[in-house]
């Protein structure tokens, strides 16, 4: 058992890490604006669902994401297909932290209508890392 827990332990650690990390550079942003910062999926799931109204086509992330980050969207002005937003569902989503920002860029603005805070983003990072 003592040779067991250990091995388990190695085994398990990269995936804890790998859970965080897409959320870890706006999370340090956050601390530094507000030390006892900690992301919260429940807050990134309430900001991923809330209507923004900036656009009428467009007053949500779900919008063209869906209520469900697990389904594929449709962009509702182009009629493209969104794979989904979910991790769980596209290994691919969250991998390359400049495309992440670069969608954060673009998003936050179409449908925030500003740039969205390093605290917004660290929630919604962790909101998709969880969902399942």
């Amino acid at each position: 058992m003592r040779i067991l827990f250990p091995l388990i332990l190695a085994v398990l650690m990269p995936f804890a890490r790998a859970a965080t990390a897409p959320a870890e550079p706006y999370v340090a942003e956050a601390r530094r604006q507000a030390p006892s910062f900690t992301p919260s999926a429940e807050r990134g799931g309430a900001f991923f669902r809330r209507a923004f109204a900036v656009t009428e086509k467009m007053p949500a992330c779900a919008s063209c994401h869906t209520e469900n980050p697990l389904a594929v969207g449709r962009h509702v002005v182009t009629g493209k297909d969104i794979r989904p937003l979910a991790p769980a569902a596209n290994g691919e989503r969250l991998a390359d932290a400049a495309k992440v920002e670069k969608w954060f860029g673009r998003n936050c603005k179409e449908v925030v209508g500003r740039p969205c805070s390093a605290a917004e983003k660290a929630d919604f990072v962790q909101f998709l890392v969880e969902v399942r």
